[in-house]
């Protein structure tokens, strides 16, 4: 299938690994001209390494800015300074009791989960909306909707990023522009994958153990039963990304495996 993709300039925030990356990778084979986008020059070399394997240089940008504050993002800004397509990827977790977050984890977690992506959306939407072209695409979780209780702090950015998403598209009314949000349900980066390695050896269990574990004890109603691949998440934000789902706006797209037991 055609994306209608290149040509086009595509941002993906906290795109060296994981989700991120394998949205950029996606982009850049349809055509698209991709910004990776993390804090370390290191990561950001590698990253752009690893994908000028698969596509021409030419279709790549490095740039090295921690969005997790105000001054990373105008460091972003002014080697990026438009983009036809924004995708806010960025995002951490940590699973922490609840009464052992502190105000400083709750402010940490809202600055890099919500604001980063509030901010680059107020400097590229206008401009969007400007042409009658563009894309935003916010990175949540069906933990927005199902917050867990052993990451409370985390699930309340992803209702946040949710309702931004949803709001923003509101701006694009009679526009060309869409803004959506995609829910992906666990999946297999590679922090997950230390973090649960990290379980298994602590428990004296194998990785797959762990897996199955997590699965029939914290996320029962997963119909998947696995972990998702980062490419699985990535197949329906290239779709997002395109001018062939124009009529998308304002959505919260699962790509869960069924976590969220709705029918809408």
């Amino acid at each position: 299938m055609d994306l209608k993709i290149a040509g086009k300039t595509a941002l993906v925030t906290g795109s060296t690994a994981g989700i991120g990356y394998a949205i950029a990778k996606i982009l850049a084979e349809n055509g698209a001209r991709v910004v990776l986008n993390g804090r370390t020059q290191t990561s950001v070399d590698k990253a752009v390494a690893k994908l000028s394997e698969r596509v021409p240089a030419n279709l790549i940008q490095g740039v090295v800015a921690d969005l997790s504050n105000a001054e990373g993002v105008a460091t972003l800004l002014k080697q990026c300074p438009d983009v036809d397509i924004l995708v806010n990827n960025l995002g951490i977790f940590d699973p922490v009791p609840f009464e052992n977050i502190d105000d400083a984890a709750w402010f940490k977690f809202f600055e890099v989960n919500v604001m980063s992506g509030v901010r680059l959306s107020r400097h590229y939407l206008p401009k969007m909306i400007a042409r009658n072209s563009g894309r935003v695409v916010f990175i949540s979780s069906e933990s927005g909707i199902c917050p867990p209780a052993e990451m409370v702090h985390y699930g309340m950015t992803k209702s946040a990023q949710l309702s931004v998403s949803r709001g923003l598209a509101e701006v694009t009314a009679g526009t060309a522009v869409t803004v959506n949000s995609v829910l992906p349900g666990p999946t297999k980066t590679e922090g997950a994958v230390d973090f649960f390695q990290s379980l298994a050896t602590a428990q004296g269990i194998s990785m797959e153990e762990a897996e199955r574990k997590f699965f029939a004890e914290a996320r029962p109603t997963s119909l998947l039963k696995r972990f998702i691949q980062p490419d699985e998440v990535a197949n329906m934000v290239a779709y997002i990304c395109s001018p062939l789902s124009a009529a998308t706006n304002g959505a919260a797209l699962h790509v869960d495996g069924g976590v969220v037991r709705s029918i809408v």
